[in-house]
């Protein structure tokens, strides 16, 4: 199959592309390549990808509508992976119109592209950060998730109501996955196991927030990338007993889902800064401040419809998957 799939220079991106190509399909990896974070990790990944024969990268915004639909037009995909946004919910406090241009304009030229080419499979990012103020864990796809506290998390709920609408008005199967707390080699240095593993290397200290209580369903990306190369597969079709009396918010009378993709086991924070320490051989220098804006306490996935659906299970612990990144890093970063 021919998949466009946005964000290929971003972590996750990268891992599914190279996935994708393994199992004998043809990517078209996009990406702007934008200095949200540094561009040179980015290229690195994509030097990765490149010399690949059944890869072809476009550098190229979702804002630029014309050129997103005249690349839809020419390339005829047979499914769309949309993983290219901007991310973080803390610089959605600094810079929030980045998250509009991208995640809102962006994605509307996404699900136009998919209106008017016979896409058979949309399969778009969310976030766990939807569930903003809910309180109510595991964090489950039927609950309510009215109550944002970012705008990071409101761009991504906001995605959500617009590929139902198109879904709903166009008939494109559509999914939803809502990503919790995903790490891994190639990862993001905006994330705080990045930054963490790099400040305690260099014996510079750490901001822990809420005081170190927090927790997070930290997921490895080799399972968040079989996840996704199983839901490719696995076509939405419209729930024949959706009642709109009572709607259930994960699935719909259009071709359309909604996951969420996680460990389904969060651990606290000073655990997760405690298995970096052990595998570093370094201790931390901790500095203990109040909850952030926009942060949430806790982030757990109730995973059992990707598991009735698709068979998902994630099975990397968190010690191996803490050990794989450091590795990772140490090469990539320490290496002489």
């Amino acid at each position: 199959m021919k998949i466009l799939v946005t964000g290929a220079a971003g972590f996750i991106g990268y891992h599914l592309s190279k996935k994708l190509i393994e199992a004998g399909h043809q990517v078209i990896g996009l990406d702007n390549i934008n200095n949200y974070y540094d561009i040179e990790l980015k290229y690195a990944r994509l030097s990765q990808l490149n010399p690949l024969l059944n890869f072809r990268f476009i550098n190229l915004g979702l804002e630029d509508r014309d050129k997103i639909l005249q690349l839809f037009a020419i390339e005829k995909f047979d499914f769309v992976v949309n993983l290219a946004a901007q991310a973080g919910v803390r610089y959605s406090l600094i810079n929030p119109h980045a998250y509009i241009d991208s995640n809102i304009s962006g994605f509307i030229n996404i699900l136009e592209g998919c209106r008017h080419n016979s896409i058979k499979h949309l399969i778009y990012a969310s976030s766990s950060s939807v569930y903003g103020a809910n309180t109510t864990i595991p964090f489950s796809v039927h609950h309510n998730t009215d109550h944002p506290v970012s705008l990071y998390a409101t761009t991504k709920k906001s995605n959500e109501l617009m590929a139902h609408t198109y879904s709903s008005l166009f008939d494109i199967p559509a999914t939803g996955l809502r990503f919790f707390t995903v790490y891994g080699p190639w990862g993001r240095p905006d994330m705080a196991y990045f930054s963490f593993t790099k400040a305690i290397l260099e014996g510079e200290p750490i901001n822990v927030y809420n005081y170190g209580k927090m927790y997070r369903d930290f997921t490895y990306i080799d399972d968040i990338v079989e996840g996704l190369i199983r839901v490719i597969a696995n076509v939405p079709q419209r729930n024949t007993t959706w009642n709109s009396a009572i709607p259930d918010p994960a699935t719909s009378y259009a071709p359309y889902r909604i996951y969420n993709i996680g460990n389904n086991n969060p651990i606290e924070l000073m655990r997760f800064i405690k298995l970096l320490e052990e595998r570093l051989g370094k201790r931390a220098k901790i500095n203990l401040l109040p909850l952030q804006s926009g942060d949430v306490l806790t982030t757990y996935a109730d995973v059992d419809n990707l598991i009735q659906d698709i068979g998902f299970h994630p099975n990397t612990s968190i010690e191996d998957g803490i050990a794989k990144f450091v590795d990772w890093y140490k090469a990539y970063y320490c290496s002489t």
